[in-house]
Formats: C-alpha cells, sequence, structure tokens
C-alpha cells in the first residue's frame, strides 16, 4: 500500500486527479461549482479561503525546506559559484517570459492584462523534475541544473506574490509587518535555546507571520516560507532534492518528512478549487501565458545559460545547448504555482479563468522537450 501510495505521489497524481474532477464540475455544473468554492463551508470560511490561504502554506513550506537544504554546505546551490550558472539561468528564465508577456500584450493584448506578468515567471517544480526525469534520464546532470533553476524561481515567485499580488482594493498595511518581525524574533530565539520540536516554529511562529501577512494584505500562504529557514537543520546536507535521509532527524527534515504526504495529496483539493476553468474560457491571456512561459522561459534561460559560460561560469558536464533548449521547454511547465499566481493576478476578474488556462496548456511543453532530445538521440543514432 505504501509503494503504490508513493508512486502516486511521485507522479503528481493527486493534483491531476484534482484538476481533471474541476474541468469536469466547472463545466458541466458551473453554479454549483461557484457554490462549493466561496459558499461559508465551516466558521464563515469558504473552501477557496481554506485551500488558498492555508493549505498553500504548507506547499510553499515545503518548497522553502527544498531552498533551505539547497543552500546548506553540500547542497546543490552550495557553495555559490557551483550554482551560478543555474542562478543566472533563473534570471533569465523569470526575465525573458516577464518582458515576452509585457511586449505581446502591448502589441495584441489589453491594459487590464498587464497585471498578469508575474504568472509566466513559475515553475512547477515536481512536474517539471517528473518530466526531467523522462526526458533526459535518471541522474542525467541537466535534471539538478533544471532542480536548482526551479527552486531558485520559485523562491523569487514567493517575493512577486508577497510585493506584487496584494488584493488591489485593500493597500498594504505596513505595520501589521511587526508581527512577522516578531514571528521571525521568537523562531530565531527558539532555535537559540535548542528547541528541537518543529511544533513550537509552526504554532507560534507561524500563526504570527500567517496573521501578520494577513492583516498588512499581503498573501499569507507565504507564512510558513518565513519560518521554515529558521527550523535547526544539519551542519551538512547529504543528500539532493526529492531524496530523503533516513539518517537526518533534525527538525527541518522531521517537518518535511511528516507534512509532505499531507501537501501531496492535498494537491487533490487545491486542483479541485483552483483548475475549474470553462472550455469557453480560453481568450487573449490563454495565449500571453502560454507564450510567455514555453517562448520565454526557453529565450531567457538559454541566452543567460549561454551567457554564463562565456563568463566563466560553465554548464554541467553533458549539457550542451540541446538540453539547454529542452531544460527551458521543460522549465516552462508553470502549472501549480502559475495557476495560484493566475488566481491573485486576477481574483475577479474574466481574464482569471483565461489566464489558468495557459498555465495549464503549459503542460503540453513537455512534447516539444522530448522531440529536442529525441532528435539529437535519432542523429546519434544516425551517425
Amino acid at each position: 500500500m505504501h509503494k503504490q501510495l508513493s508512486l502516486l505521489r511521485e507522479f503528481s497524481v493527486p493534483l491531476a486527479g484534482g484538476v481533471i474532477a474541476a474541468l469536469l464540475w466547472a463545466n458541466l455544473a458551473p453554479e454549483q461549482y461557484h457554490h462549493f468554492l466561496h459558499d461559508p463551508l465551516f466558521a464563515g470560511l469558504s473552501v477557496h479561503f481554506v485551500t488558498n490561504d492555508l493549505f498553500m502554506a504548507f506547499f510553499f513550506g515545503i518548497a522553502a525546506v527544498e531552498i533551505t537544504q539547497s543552500c546548506l554546505p553540500g547542497g546543490d546551490l552550495h557553495p555559490l559559484r557551483r550554482a551560478v550558472n543555474p542562478l543566472l539561468a533563473t534570471v533569465g528564465g523569470i526575465l525573458g517570459p516577464v518582458a515576452l508577456y509585457l511586449l505581446l500584450n502591448a502589441a495584441f493584448g489589453a491594459p487590464a492584462l498587464s497585471r498578469g506578468w508575474g504568472i509566466p515567471t513559475a515553475t512547477d517544480i515536481a512536474l517539471a523534475w517528473l518530466a526531467a526525469r523522462f526526458i533526459f534520464g535518471k541522474g542525467h546532470p541537466a535534471i539538478s541544473f533544471l532542480l536548482l533553476l526551479a527552486i531558485a524561481d520559485d523562491a523569487v515567485g514567493l517575493v512577486i506574490i508577497a510585493l506584487f499580488y496584494g488584493d488591489p482594493l485593500a493597500p498594504v498595511q505596513p505595520g501589521w509587518l511587526l508581527l512577522c518581525v516578531a514571528a521571525l524574533t521568537l523562531c530565531w530565539g527558539l532555535r537559540r535555546a535548542r528547541v528541537f520540536s518543529y511544533w513550537p516554529y509552526l504554532i507560534f511562529g507561524g500563526a504570527l507571520s500567517w496573521f501578520g501577512l494577513h492583516e498588512a494584505h499581503l498573501h499569507p500562504a507565504l507564512a510558513l516560507a518565513l519560518v521554515v529557514p529558521f527550523l535547526p537543520h544539519p551542519p551538512v546536507e547529504k543528500r539532493h532534492m526529492f531524496d530523503m535521509d533516513p539518517d537526518d532527524l533534525t527538525p527541518l527534515s522531521r517537518f518535511e518528512h511528516d507534512w509532505k504526504l499531507f501537501v501531496d495529496v492535498g494537491l487533490f483539493v487545491f486542483g479541485l478549487v483552483n483548475a475549474g476553468v470553462a472550455f469557453g474560457s480560453v481568450g487573449s491571456a490563454t495565449w500571453l501565458v502560454l507564450a510567455s512561459l514555453i517562448c520565454g522561459k526557453v529565450i531567457g534561460i538559454v541566452s543567460f545559460g549561454l551567457m554564463g559560460s562565456k563568463l566563466g561560469f560553465p554548464l554541467p558536464i553533458g549539457v550542451g545547448l540541446r538540453e539547454l533548449i529542452a531544460t527551458g521547454l521543460v522549465a516552462g511547465i508553470g502549472f501549480t504555482v502559475a495557476l495560484f499566481v493566475a488566481g491573485e493576478a486576477f481574483p475577479d476578474s474574466a481574464a482569471g479563468p483565461s489566464a489558468k488556462m495557459g498555465a495549464m496548456l503549459s503542460l503540453f511543453a513537455f512534447i516539444p522537450a522530448v522531440l529536442v532530445m529525441k532528435t539529437r538521440r535519432s542523429r546519434q543514432g544516425g551517425a
């Protein structure tokens, strides 16, 4: 049973199931679906609020674990020189989609759509990792390169959500951020006191951080992303991303171990809540998001990756131009985070479902990535 559950999680089956259920429900019974999302469920809270403001705090908390572990000695982002090229590619993978989105919107879109520029900056870490394993084969250096890039650009994505996607009708109230400062100070004190359970960090630091962000009119789903880096961790990281170290019993690792199943399975509800768009919702925002995710990522990642090589920060051995192009295409799978940002960018606009459709269609970036690598293998076989 455990093996089957692990396979379901590894292949993102709960998320896919939620997306399919949402698409069917939203198209077959749209009014019922809308009531399910927004009617009070308990204590006056809707399913939409519980999912996007509470559950997603744990999703971003798990992402923060991966970022924190990657920055430790022995991790994939340490030392800095080792990570320079993928970090430069990350810059390209953010600037490229943003620039392309704004250019395309200026030429073919509408001023109201300009708020969606942050949607194509995202890369779905889990789905990109799964696609890369299939395309490149297990253990290929392009996979580590892609994961470093994906984690780094999702870290930037957290900042973009916090700074640019608050409620436009509720201006930021910076005074409430003092609660976040208090939460971080508390977590620092807990760590100095060698508190070796993650629960006080979550219960006290996480609650303070969540409430501070909520009252400041910034997105409270980022609350645990502030707290997680303070969890005690080993001095040296001995594993790579998405690998579990059974000997690591530190609070950082235990938090990931205890909550990852909840997050992976809970992504069914996230998909159900966020992916319910009518098939007739395809519009300008769809093509803006899709083109910016796929073409913008490729242009930005390839150009900045090659620039890094010219500056003396080489690509990993075994990663050439063709692998870099395929990596850029796979990084264009925005999906989960892109869906989330689309909902924040256009919360009460007809452009929201259209933009979400573009985020979902980015899954098809997998196909040209496969073709790019298959062409290479065919030519090698012919030679």
